[in-house]
């Protein structure tokens, strides 16, 4: 493939303008992700709010699958905004993203529950959500878009990789609303309607988005082109219709994207479910452990985009694809023994019955040696509840292990945008590089937490060894494939990019 055309009159910007930019593009984005992944956060009571509960696990499946089908319109947002942001511009485009995505969110915390409108609540849960993917697929084009365009040569890794903090730290920030409200209004009170809140909090904080971002100012690249009548009359038809550019993107996805895509959904929100429904590990602790391995990896995104510049981005992506590949399995494998009491020293057992109206609650607690405590629960009305709250070894045992896989997706998440961004020229780089993250990210990714759960569930109802470790086949086989196209096919001067492409 020829080498392709490159510019040095990005034009120069202040400290103080460039600052000002990544705060506006990262604070709208921090709240379109903090938007979409509440509902994640909070899948296994939004199980019991929408669903019928006669069958638990299909409940949790249909909700899971309700949270994919946000991903898997992604790219069709990413191709209606990505076309709008490559014709009127990027600011404008994502401003709209932004009110499409904090107004369906709202209207998901207002949906009466399944009991009182009965099939018509899945249905208007599953087309917010839908609402929700085709908002995200315009937005993180346009914020990463936008940051590189302002960004100084050479260092558009380290500027653009503010923006990626935002997708962990939308799920830090989600997770901190939850638990704050849970705390607030107590246990029984948030899964009868406390839930509610952090949907319905998102009116004000996309309030707030939008009046920062009214106030910046276009991209000054997108600005150049309109001045120089450059802009794209198709930026459909250029972006996939041209043999080399969809070649481009084809190797952006199945090269990059799509491993990315999948160790950052299993990091994260697949490594939550895990804990909670595979580990039965307390809801509030579950959620702390995995706050706190966001919070001290999340400076790894700046640290890797940073790198990035200096070593190229390749390196970078693959290396953390590369280690997720090899230690899934181990990691996995190591957090379920942390919660398996079968291991553990028993030092004390304990039978209660504990008053419940009709239903009295039969508690059998158990506590273990290393400060673990069992609580098992059964009402006679259903099947039995295990909560396990970890003593203080397991729990940061079990942290540890999250962390290290946020850092793997601080590796292949930190350098993305500035790797996408560079491989397609101005007037059409909004639509070019949205689609392949968005199938990758969206589609590959978001399909990650459904799809290893039910392999994890096919696997215990066919009686297979280590059933629990089943799901992991799914972000292996996408990452390990990725890689190995990576390694052959995606050359340094392709994802170097010192320069924009015009």
């Amino acid at each position: 493939m020829p080498s392709p055309a490159r510019t040095t009159e990005n034009p120069v910007v202040s400290a103080s303008t460039i600052r000002s930019v990544i705060t506006a593009s990262s604070v709208g984005t921090l709240i379109e992700w903090y938007d979409f992944y509440i509902f994640g956060s909070l899948a296994t009571i939004i199980s019991t709010q929408f669903f019928p509960k006669e069958n638990p696990t299909a409940a949790l499946l249909s909700t899971l699958a309700t949270f994919a089908a946000g991903f898997v319109v992604r790219p069709f947002g990413a191709l209606v905004f990505g076309r709008l942001g490559d014709l009127v511009g990027r600011k404008y485009t994502f401003l709209v993203t932004l009110v499409l995505m904090g107004g369906s969110t709202f209207l998901i915390g207002c949906i009466p529950r399944y009991e009182t409108i009965g099939v018509a609540a899945p249905v208007l849960v599953l087309l917010l959500r839908l609402l929700q993917g085709l908002a995200l697929g315009g937005e993180y084009g346009g914020a990463a878009t936008y940051v590189a365009e302002h960004a100084p040569e050479g260092r558009r890794g380290y500027f653009t990789s503010w923006i990626q903090t935002t997708a962990t730290m939308g799920l830090f920030v989600s997770l901190l609303v939850i638990l704050a409200t849970r705390q607030s209004v107590g246990v029984a009170e948030f899964e009868s309607w406390g839930w509610r809140v952090p949907f319905l909090l998102s009116a004000l904080l996309v309030a707030i988005s939008i009046y920062i971002r009214l106030r910046m100012h276009e991209s000054p690249l997108f600005q150049k082109i309109k001045a120089e009548g450059k802009i794209s009359k198709n930026p459909l038809a250029e972006s996939f219709g041209k043999k080399e550019n969809l070649k481009m993107v084809l190797l952006a996805l199945l090269g990059a994207t799509a491993g990315q895509g999948v160790v950052w959904y299993t990091g994260q929100f697949y490594a939550l479910s895990f804990i909670q429904k595979a580990c039965n590990v307390d809801f509030v602790q579950s959620n702390y452990l995995v706050v706190v391995a966001l919070l001290v990896a999340t400076p790894g995104f700046v640290l890797f985009g940073w790198l990035s510049d200096r070593v190229g981005r390749k390196p970078i992506l693959l290396a953390g694809m590369l280690l997720a590949v090899l230690t899934y399995r181990p990691i996995y494998k190591k957090m379920y023994d942390l919660a398996d009491v079968t291991k553990k020293t028993e030092v004390s057992n304990n039978y209660e019955v504990q008053p419940g109206g009709a239903s009295p609650h039969f508690v059998t607690t158990r506590t273990f040696s290393d400060g673990t405590v069992y609580r098992r629960t059964n009402t006679g009305n259903g099947p039995a509840t295990v909560s396990i709250t970890l003593g203080s070894g397991p729990f940061w045992g079990m942290t540890l292990l999250v962390l290290l896989q946020v850092l793997y997706v601080t590796m292949v998440y930190g350098p993305i945008a500035a790797f996408l961004v560079e491989l397609f020229p101005t007037r059409i780089r909004y639509t070019s590089m949205s689609l392949p993250y968005h199938v990758g990210n969206g589609v590959f990714g978001g399909l990650t937490p459904f799809l290893a759960t039910a392999l994890v569930e096919k696997a215990k109802a066919t009686g297979t060894p280590d059933a629990y470790l089943q799901g992991l086949w799914y972000p292996i086989l996408v990452a390990g494939v990725c890689l190995v196209i990576g390694l052959v096919y995606l050359s340094d001067r392709d994802v170097q990019g010192s320069e924009f492409r015009v």
